[in-house]
């Protein structure tokens, strides 16, 4: 039976207290000596602050692939990116609509600048050409150098290009010409894809077609969807054409013959990515809800990974898989809004295996999966909005939160030189180059831990590898910035534990320095002891109430002390103890916390009215309240004391007390006496006199009964009942004046209340004369 509480217990304290089972909560459950502050997990880590330092799933810290930044561009939206064989880049830009090309220096110009609103999707061809579609109201340009297409930057090139350190604002290059390449006469064009022989395939919107233009300018509808929009396309090893749609969430294979089938309808309506790893896995992002247009956003960020299977290793087969969000500022406009502007109920990832089985791989609340790219160590890459975070999944329950962009969004991947990816932002509108090495240095600050009492700073205790440095400091305001200790290097000599090194403070906070070298650094914990100072209980209210008795508090078997080690955590929250009502019984009860979160015991002391000394009433009490049988104190006027003691947290000498009185209050559990009571009769009336007396409270009220009868009130001589003693003089009649006449004897019965409702009768005979 104890195991069955302790267990409901647990589960009731984890639904009221989400961080019951983290280090932090439970070290301060117990609230005795030394204290620690551990933090190792993924959901401990990110409320840290991290630059060059990605995040594992499993918990712990390593470097993070380096990302330099290339160009900024005058252009917010950055839709896509496309590369060519010399590692130059180009870039689908929207606001003011552009094609940029950069080249892996970072020299810019402006290659094409339609009338259209918005660049969506770009697409590179062999001879250099370069493939663009616009929207609204949707054109696929084709983009030719007048150098015979030769990819390389000629000196005119090189001179009419501009780097972000000349100038922010590029040279629209003349050497560029455009014509318009297919009007697919639909709204949107949302993705284009090149095939082996050349042909181009155009994904839109509006009627969900696929169209194909040959290389010779011919061109047909290559597939018809019953979706509105298909968003994104990718070839698989086979040649078959890879779709996601809008509306049902749907990812088409389509043959080379153009013959479809629905390889997975995912639980969410928009397929935003797509990749394909060389083992044949398929790859898809989805967002948005089915049902209903865009729900609200979560209040979590836990990623949520749900499938086994190992991811496949290799790069993309095909570059440029990227998703392209809709170029309207209104939602409404098309199936995926500007970015800033996405669904707030996070995404899912995908896998389809080739056999055609799907699993739920990776799942976020907060992140929307824009692109989708597989980096030189095969492990796929998610880049996301609106937080501009790139994660890295490797496989189940493994993943890494690798970097945060300075912008809102990661729109698009490309392959660059040496293994390295490009990757676009959107809110700013930039170009960065991600990997394929590590950062040489990373650093990253913990968030700032509460110890909630003064204290003293041990130890700090050290998992990792490699060459990393700690540091630490502490503070007494909840902002670093505001005059903190400066950071103190911690000697971590060989992995042993080293002096922390900082003054006592309220608040602390860490710091690890990641190197590169022969081993990899990684941190996987850190530790720090501490001491609170002892700060005595405080007692916040302390109340009597006479009449009540309240129910002692379930102890488990096996405890003297009402305290159970493995329940310490109670001491964080207090049911209200039940009560019920009982004359004979005195309730008391209070409020009371510690500081330092130290288990409390208490004493009750009473004093009555002109008294010097206090007595004891009860001690050893866990419980916040506590009932007592009036009869044991005599009627009068009393005060209560609880001293609480913080003593069984702390060695001998040690504890700390506090102490509050109650408001005075009168116990009195005597009745009144009735005194000369007598009767007589004349005629049909009876006439009564009594006395009442009380030895501490005034009388309240008082009641007569005749033959039986019912009660009636009466009142005093003078009318006013207010003083301990009152005397009554009254005539009554009985109820049946008839039988009153012709009886010779009457029975009369009086009882007296005093203020506390103790109540005293008496009866007389009374004798017709």
């Amino acid at each position: 039976m104890q195991s069955v509480r302790k267990l409901f217990f647990l589960l009731l304290a984890a639904l009221i207290f989400p961080n019951f089972y983290h280090s932090e909560f439970l070290s301060k459950a117990f609230a005795e000596g030394t204290h620690t502050w551990e933090q190792s997990k993924f959901e401990e880590l990110v409320k840290g602050t991290a630059t060059g330092i990605a995040i594992r799933s499993i918990g712990g810290l390593e470097l993070a692939p380096t990302f330099k930044s290339l160009y900024a561009a005058p252009s917010t939206y950055i839709w896509a990116i496309a590369a060519d064989d010399a590692g130059n880049i180009y870039m689908a830009a929207g606001a003011p609509a552009r094609v940029y090309r950069v080249t892996p220096e970072g020299a810019a110009t402006i290659i094409f600048e339609p009338k259209e609103l918005q660049v969506q999707a770009l697409q590179t061809a062999p001879g250099g050409v370069i493939y663009a579609a616009t929207a609204p109201d949707g054109k696929v340009y084709k983009l030719e150098h007048r150098s015979s297409g030769k990819s390389k930057a000629t000196k005119s090139e090189s001179d009419s290009a501009t780097t972000p350190e000349k100038d922010s604002k590029p040279a629209l290059d003349p050497a560029w010409t455009s014509s318009v390449s297919f009007e697919p006469a639909t709204k949107y064009i949302w993705d284009l894809a090149l095939d082996h022989a050349g042909n181009l395939y155009v994904a839109t919107g509006d009627h969900g077609e696929i169209f194909k233009v040959t290389a010779k300018g011919e061109h047909s509808v290559f597939f018809k969807s019953d979706e509105t929009h298909i968003r994104v396309l990718a070839f698989d090893a086979q040649s078959n054409l890879i779709a996601g749609s809008d509306g049902s969430g749907l990812i088409y294979r389509i043959s080379p013959a153009g013959e479809g089938f629905v390889l997975y309808s995912a639980p969410k309506k928009e397929i935003t990515a797509l990749a394909l790893d060389r083992s044949g896995n398929i790859y898809a992002a989805a967002v948005g809800e089915k049902r209903g247009a865009f729900g609200a956003s979560a209040a979590s960020a836990v990623l949520n990974l749900g499938s086994s299977a190992p991811l496949g290793a290799g790069a993309p087969q095909v570059p440029g898989m990227t998703i392209t969000p809709s170029p309207s500022p209104s939602p409404a406009a098309g199936p995926f809004p500007f970015p800033g502007a996405a669904p707030g109920n996070g995404s899912d990832v995908y896998r389809i295996a080739p056999d055609g089985s799907p699993a739920k791989l990776w799942s976020s609340h907060d992140d929307i999966v824009y692109a989708l790219a597989f980096d030189s160590q095969g492990r796929l890459l998610a880049g996301t909005g609106n937080r501009g975070h790139i994660f890295a999944i490797i496989g189940l329950d493994d993943f890494s939160d690798l970097l945060k962009a300075p912008a809102s969004q990661i729109t698009a991947f490309a392959k660059a030189p040496h293994g390295g990816l490009y990757a676009a932002t959107s809110n700013l509108g930039k170009l960065f180059v991600l990997g394929p090495g590590p950062e040489a240095e990373g650093t990253y600050q913990s968030d700032v831990f509460d110890a909630r009492s003064f204290s003293s700073w041990g130890r700090a205790e050290f998992r990792g590898a490699g060459n990393v440095e700690l540091f630490a400091r502490s503070g007494n305001v909840d902002n670093p910035d505001r005059n903190w200790s400066p950071w103190h290097q911690v000697d971590l000599k060989k992995n042993e534990n080293g002096a922390t090194g900082i003054p006592a403070a309220r608040y602390a906070q860490w710091k690890a320095v990641l190197h590169t070298g022969s081993t990899p650094p990684a941190v996987d914990s850190v530790l720090l002891n501490y001491l609170p100072k002892n700060a005595a209980p405080e007692i916040e209210d302390l109340s009597v109430q006479v009449g009540v008795k309240y129910q002692p508090a379930q102890k488990p078997s096996g405890s003297s002390t009402g305290f159970d080690s493995t329940l310490s955590a109670a001491t964080h929250f207090d049911a209200p103890p039940s009560s019920s009502h009982d004359r004979e019984s005195i309730g008391v009860r209070w409020n009371a916390h510690d500081e330092n979160d130290d288990q409390l015991v208490y004493s009750l002391y009473y004093r009555g009215d002109g008294e010097k000394r206090w007595l004891l009433l009860k001690d050893n009490l866990t419980d916040k309240a506590y009932s007592f049988d009036a009869g044991l104190l005599p009627d009068g006027g009393y005060t209560v004391k609880l001293i609480a003691s913080d003593a069984p947290s702390h060695s001998p000498g040690e504890a700390l007390t506090a102490s509050k009185e109650s408001r005075r209050f009168e116990v009195d559990t005597s009745p009144p006496r009735i005194e000369n009571l007598s009767g007589t009769v004349d005629g049909a009336q009876i006439r009564v006199t009594f006395t009442a007396a009380d030895g501490f409270s005034p009388i309240k009220r008082a009641e007569y009964s005749i033959d039986a009868g019912d009660w009636q009130y009466v009142e005093p001589v003078g009318q006013l009942s207010d003083a301990k003693t009152e005397s009554y003089d009254f005539e009554a009649k009985p109820e049946s004046a008839k039988d009153a006449a012709a009886a010779t004897e009457h029975v009369v019965v009086v009882r007296v209340y005093d203020r506390y409702d103790n109540m005293g009768a008496a009866k007389t005979l009374v004798h017709a004369k």
